[in-house]
């Protein structure tokens, strides 16, 4: 089980490192790459094949701001779940997050905008099959409800 994060520029490098850490506490291999699907798209097919092996052990994140062609170009090459998960902005109000939300037809990737959400959303599908990924989600998610029962009972 494999999460492969795509990056569209080396400047995303501090989210990509928050997914990663994420997904590595979660149990889970991770491998961080970069390739822009508006600036080297044969590049970026090229990186979504090399992992597109089987359709059951990748999942990828896709990390791109601005106008986010990488999380849906991404989703239209591969047969595995692709989570965008762009940086946050605050360019144009914050709208660029558009780019991530409105696809086109036949386009199914999820948008996950905290880092550490959207490793525990590659880890949710892997813990479908994998007991002790599943474990790991189960020990995450109780950990964040410990947190908010401490936070409301002072």
């Amino acid at each position: 089980m494999r999460v492969v994060i795509v990056a569209g520029s080396g400047s995303d490098a501090k989210h990509v490192s928050a997914i990663s850490a994420a997904a590595s506490d979660l149990g889970l291999d991770v491998v961080a790459r970069v390739a822009s699907a508006h600036k080297t798209p044969e590049h970026a097919l090229a990186v979504l094949r090399q992992y597109d092996t089987d359709g059951v052990s990748t999942v990828f994140i896709t990390v791109a701001g601005r106008s986010n062609a990488l999380s849906a170009f991404a989703d239209a090459a591969v047969m595995s779940p692709v989570i965008a998960c762009p940086p946050p902005s605050d360019a144009y109000g914050g709208a660029d997050v558009w780019s991530s939300l409105r696809l086109p037809s036949g386009v199914a990737s999820t948008v996950v905008l905290d880092p550490g959400n959207a490793a525990l959303a590659a880890a949710k599908i892997f813990g479908l099959a994998n007991p002790a990924i599943r474990a790991a989600v189960q020990a995450a998610q109780d950990r964040g409800a410990a947190a908010v029962h401490a936070a409301d009972n002072p």
